[in-house]
């Protein structure tokens, strides 16, 4: 129990020290903002609008709490479809190219480039929603706030087996039979996201 009170003890310092520096990036942030308005207020003719920068279309960030909320707030995003925005969640499963990664409240902020695989998001401890996505990258911050941008997301549900499988095959044909590098290149990539498709149908992902 002592070993485990440290270990919380040093979670929450890493947790607090990371809050500190995101703040003073933030502050450092809006202090350029307000420089560079106020040298174009000197220049700029009276008649002339200030401009808008980009913080001014950003939602309001959450501030970082001391301790770690109960819940880890969720963006699950695509170039063409919102699927998660504010979710309140209890943690978030991640497949980074270095392995898959569990978010709770309170993680170390990171950054994740992530491999074709599964996202598995635990709403509550009764309820996992679960998808497949080809590529992207997480993003978690010192607010509890994580990010998941892929490039494509389906419901694992949607994935259909046997034309995984048939794709599989099709790509794996394509390798053998490949005439250049250019198609030795896309064969490869076609096998990498079909067999993780196929593991994660198995329920092997």
């Amino acid at each position: 129990l002592a070993g485990l009170a440290g270990a919380s003890s040093q979670a929450t310092r890493v947790f607090a020290v990371a809050g500190s520096q995101r703040t003073m990036a933030t502050e450092s942030a809006k202090e350029s903002v307000k420089e560079f308005l106020d040298k174009f207020r000197e220049n700029a003719p009276s008649t002339m609008d200030l401009p808008s920068v980009p913080s001014d279309f950003l939602k309001p960030e959450k501030e970082v709490p001391a301790t770690p909320p109960a819940k880890l707030t969720l963006n699950f995003y695509m170039p063409h479809e919102i699927e998660m925005d504010g979710a309140e969640v209890d943690s978030v499963q991640i497949p980074a190219v270095t392995g898959d990664m569990g978010v709770l409240p309170g993680h170390v902020p990171t950054v994740a480039q992530l491999r074709p695989g599964v996202v598995a998001v635990n709403m509550d401890d009764k309820e996992t929603k679960k998808y497949f996505v080809s590529s992207g990258f997480a993003f978690v911050h010192a607010n509890s706030v994580t990010d998941v941008m892929a490039v494509e997301a389906i419901p694992l549900e949607q994935l259909d087996g046997e034309a995984v499988k048939k794709a599989l095959a099709d790509y794996q044909a394509k390798l053998v039979n490949a005439k250049d590098d250019y198609e030795k290149a896309s064969a490869q990539i076609g096998i990498e996201v079909t067999q993780a498709m196929e593991s994660a149908v198995s329920g092997k992902a």
